[in-house]
C-alpha cells in the first residue's frame, strides 16, 4: 500500500503512531474527505469485495464507496500503520424494526488498552471513534451516542429526539471474504437500499453535504437547505463541485 498517497487522499498530515489520538484524527479526516456513495451500482459496475480494489477506487481514483469499501480500505490503512484492527459484522434494522441479516454492514474494532468502535462507512453517524463500552453516553458536538446490550447483541444508538438503533453487532472477528455475499446482494437485489437511488454524501465539520438522486442537501448545524437539480448535467456538476467526483 502507498501510505503517503492514502494520507494525501484524506488530507492528513498529523502523527502516525498507533494511539487513540491518531485513530481519532485519521477517522475524522477520512469522513471529511471520502464520501459514502453507491454510484457504481447505478452504473452497473461490479464492486468486488477485495481490499486492493477498494484502495484503487478510493485512493487511486479519488472516489468513495459504501461500507465494505470504505471500512475495508480504512482497516488496511490502520493495519499498515501498526493498529490492531478487527472486522465486525453488523445488522442494520429493517424498515419494520426487525434485525437485518448478518454481514449487512462492516464496522471495525480497534484495540488499545481498551477497544474502540470505528466506522467510516455508515454515512450520517459518529465523526470520531466511540469507546466500545456499553452503558455510557458519548457526546460528539451536539450529538449523543451510546452502545447497549440485549439478546446477545451490542447496539449502536444515536439520540434523535429518542434513542434509535443504527445497527446491532457482535465482537466476533470476521474476514473480508465473509462479507462478499452481502456485498453482492446490496449491488443487485431490488430489496437493497443501494439499488433504489443514487447517493453521495460526506461529513463537513458542522454538518453534511448529500446528493440524493436529484436533490442536493446541505446541512450546517440546525440549518438545512435542499435544492432540486433540474438536469443530469447539473447533477454531474454538483458531484464534481461538492465531492470532486467525475464519473
Amino acid at each position: 500500500m502507498d501510505i503517503s498517497a492514502y494520507l494525501t487522499r484524506i488530507s492528513y498530515t498529523g502523527p502516525l503512531a498507533p494511539e487513540p489520538e491518531t485513530l481519532r484524527d485519521l477517522h475524522r479526516a477520512h469522513l471529511l474527505s471520502v464520501p459514502f456513495e453507491n454510484l457504481d451500482i447505478a452504473l452497473g459496475r461490479r464492486i468486488a469485495c477485495d481490499e486492493a480494489a477498494f484502495l484503487h477506487k478510493i485512493v487511486g481514483l479519488g472516489r468513495g464507496g459504501f461500507c465494505y469499501e470504505l471500512n475495508g480500505a480504512f482497516a488496511a490503512l490502520l493495519r499498515e500503520l501498526g493498529f490492531q484492527v478487527t472486522l465486525l459484522s453488523a445488522r442494520v434494522p429493517r424498515e419494520d424494526g426487525s434485525e437485518g441479516p448478518e454481514f449487512d454492514h462492516l464496522a471495525l474494532r480497534v484495540d488499545f488498552d481498551e477497544p474502540w468502535l470505528s466506522d467510516v462507512g455508515f454515512g450520517d453517524s459518529f465523526l470520531e471513534p466511540l469507546r466500545l463500552q456499553a452503558g455510557i453516553e458519548q457526546r460528539q458536538g451536539a450529538q449523543r451516542f451510546r452502545i447497549t446490550t440485549g439478546n446477545g447483541l451490542l447496539r449502536l444508538q444515536r439520540e434523535q429526539e429518542v434513542w434509535r438503533t443504527q445497527y446491532a453487532f457482535t465482537v466476533t472477528p470476521r474476514t473480508l471474504d465473509q462479507f462478499a455475499a452481502m456485498c453482492h446482494h446490496h449491488q443487485t437485489s431490488p430489496q437493497s437500499p443501494f439499488t433504489r437511488k443514487r447517493i453521495c454524501s460526506r461529513a463537513t465539520p458542522n454538518g453534511r453535504i448529500t446528493l440524493a438522486d436529484d436533490k442536493l442537501i446541505l446541512t450546517n448545524g440546525r440549518n438545512k437547505e435542499e435544492r432540486l437539480l433540474s438536469s443530469e448535467e447539473e447533477w454531474h456538476a454538483a458531484l464534481k463541485t461538492y465531492f470532486s467526483v467525475v464519473l
